[in-house]
């Protein structure tokens, strides 16, 4: 029985060990990633041995390349290192500018037509301005020294007439008293009649004052001519001439006017018109006065 029953049974194996776990776990399906591009490494290439380099990256180039493969700059700017002859200031300041381009995002600002028009402009009125100022800085430091000088009275050393009334001689001009005057001995205007006064060392002058009439009170305006226009001819330290116009009015009180003409030696009043002039009146002046500038305004 024991055989019978051993005989009705199924041989089973031993049990198998258990499987190891994949190496890549399963995931849910997705959208697939981009392809990255492929790009070259930047390595040695053999047949451009003998090329020139870069002068971006020192990578070495073949021979017929204008751009390098590795950069992709320019291979010309190699050039660059080579010295160059500085050109002279007229090419620079006049021709086209040889800058290098800026890199993208360095750009400056564009420059308008406008823009170059308003710069040679402002480059124009400095210079004018430069030159003017050489030219011109010593007398506007002269002008502005005599007006601010103190002024003095100037007496000439002699005064001359084209001609005069017996007891009215040119030199109660410069007698200091306004109750005596100069007469030139003809009636009217006396027009083309002159003064002259001569300075023997050369002096500057800056004022004259002119007392018109025959004395310096108002109540003798109208006893004769008095003047109107006069034409005033200087005489220079050097011997040249210059030419002032005075216009006076019909007061009898002292008239100053700016006689800032320079170092004169010699000047001569010669009448060009008169006030109240007729055939029963003469000219007449009371005083005639020069000014310069104060000796103690000097170190």
């Amino acid at each position: 029985m024991s055989d019978r029953a051993r005989s009705l049974l199924v041989p089973v194996s031993d049990p198998a060990a258990p499987a190891a776990p994949p190496a890549v776990a399963p995931v849910l399906p997705g959208r697939p990633d981009a392809a990255r591009p492929q790009v070259r490494a930047p390595g040695h290439q053999s047949e451009a041995t003998n090329g020139p380099a870069c002068p971006w990256c020192s990578t070495p180039n073949c021979p017929d390349r204008h751009y390098c493969a590795r950069c992709a700059m320019p291979l010309a700017a190699s050039d660059k290192d080579q010295p160059t002859v500085r050109p002279p200031w007229w090419r620079r300041l006049f021709g086209p500018r040889r800058q290098e381009t800026p890199w993208a995002g360095d750009r400056p600002r564009l420059r308008r037509v406008f823009d170059r028009i308003g710069t040679w402009i402002t480059v124009a009125v400095v210079a004018t301005l430069i030159v003017l100022g050489f030219v011109y800085v010593p007398d506007g430091f002269r002008y502005a020294r005599d007006h601010f000088a103190k002024r003095v009275a100037v007496t000439p050393d002699d005064i001359t007439a084209s001609r005069f009334f017996p007891g009215h001689r040119p030199d109660l001009l410069i007698d200091k008293v306004s109750d005596t005057w100069w007469e030139p001995g003809i009636t009217q205007s006396g027009k083309g009649e002159w003064i002259e006064a001569t300075f023997a060392e050369p002096t500057r002058l800056l004022d004259v004052m002119i007392t018109s009439g025959q004395s310096g009170r108002a109540n003798t305006i109208n006893k004769s001519a008095v003047p109107h226009r006069i034409k005033a001819t200087i005489t220079m330290e050097d011997g040249s001439t210059k030419t002032r116009h005075l216009t006076l009015d019909k007061i009898a009180s002292p008239q100053a006017r700016p006689f800032r003409v320079g170092v004169v030696t010699k000047v001569r009043f010669t009448i060009e018109s008169a006030y109240g002039a007729a055939s029963d009146k003469q000219l007449a002046i009371a005083e005639l006065e020069f000014f310069g500038p104060s000796k103690a305004n000097r170190s």
